[in-house]
C-alpha cells in the first residue's frame, strides 16, 4: 500500500476576511514521530492544523499528499481541543467512524470494544457520551480518532484543561499511537509536554514557521531570539 506521507506545503496561505491567519508556509511532514506545533496565542497553530487536515481551504499556495486528496482524507483523523461527541452511547461513538467506512455492524462493534479496552473506557460503553468527564471525553475522542487506524492524526491541544493524571493518560496513548505507526501532528501550549513527547517542533510566529527542527536541538539551543524568548516565558511580539 502506498503511504499517504509526505505532506508538502508550498507557500500555503490561509486568509479570512482579508486577514492572513497562516502563511505563507513551506513545510514537509514526513513519516514517523510526533510534531509539536508551538507558538504564542494567536500565532496560527489551530489554523495550520485545520489547513493541513482539510478543514480549512487554502487561499493560495499548495498542499500535497503523496496520494490523491480524496484518498488521503480517508487515511487521517483529527482531534479537536474541545471534544466533539455524538449524543449517543460511548460504544456508538466509537463504532461510528467504522460504520461510515462501510464496516459491518458486528465487526465495527468488536473493534470499538477492543479500543475501549485500550483506552480504559469499557466500563463507560453504555453511558451517553456527553455525560463523561473532561478526561474521559478526551480519551473517547482520541480512541474514536484512532479506531480507523489512521496513518496521520492531527490533535489540537489534546490535553488542554486536563489535570495532571488525565494529561499523563493522554500522553501515554499518543506515544503508543506513534509507536504503532501513526504520524502525529499536535499543537500544544505546554512546553513540558512538547519536551516529553515531541520528536520535532514547528515554532509558529505571526502565522509563519519561524523555526523548526528536531525537538532536542530546538529546546537545547533555539536559533532565534524570538524562540529563546518564547521558551523563557517572555512575551513575543
Amino acid at each position: 500500500m502506498v503511504a499517504v506521507l509526505p505532506l508538502t506545503l508550498r507557500a500555503a496561505t490561509l486568509r479570512r476576511r482579508g486577514q492572513v491567519l497562516v502563511g505563507p508556509v513551506d513545510l514537509t511532514i514526513g513519516p514517523g514521530g510526533i510534531t509539536a506545533v508551538i507558538g504564542p496565542n494567536g500565532s496560527g497553530k489551530t489554523s495550520l492544523l485545520r489547513m493541513m487536515h482539510g478543514l480549512e481551504r487554502l487561499t493560495s499556495g499548495s498542499l500535497d499528499w503523496s496520494l490523491p486528496p480524496a484518498t488521503a482524507r480517508t487515511r487521517q483523523s483529527y482531534v479537536f481541543q474541545r471534544p466533539v461527541v455524538l449524543r449517543r452511547s460511548v460504544l456508538a461513538n466509537l463504532a461510528y467512524p467504522l460504520r461510515l467506512r462501510g464496516v459491518p455492524p458486528a465487526t465495527a462493534e468488536a473493534r470499538a470494544r477492543a479500543i475501549a479496552t485500550t483506552f480504559e473506557l469499557t466500563a463507560l460503553l453504555d453511558q451517553p457520551a456527553p455525560s463523561l468527564s473532561g478526561g474521559e471525553l478526551q480519551r473517547l475522542a482520541l480512541a474514536r480518532a484512532l479506531v480507523t487506524e489512521p496513518e496521520v492524526l492531527f490533535a489540537d491541544e489534546p490535553c488542554a484543561a486536563l489535570d495532571g493524571r488525565a494529561t499523563r493518560q493522554i500522553e501515554r496513548h499518543l506515544l503508543a499511537a506513534a509507536d504503532g505507526g501513526t504520524r502525529l501532528v499536535m499543537s500544544t501550549h505546554d512546553m513540558g509536554q512538547a519536551r516529553r513527547i515531541a520528536t520535532d517542533v514547528v515554532f509558529l510566529l505571526h502565522g509563519r514557521v519561524h523555526e523548526s527542527g528536531p525537538a532536542a536541538a530546538f529546546f537545547d539551543a533555539p536559533q532565534t531570539p524570538q524562540a529563546r524568548a518564547f521558551l523563557n516565558g517572555d512575551i513575543v511580539e
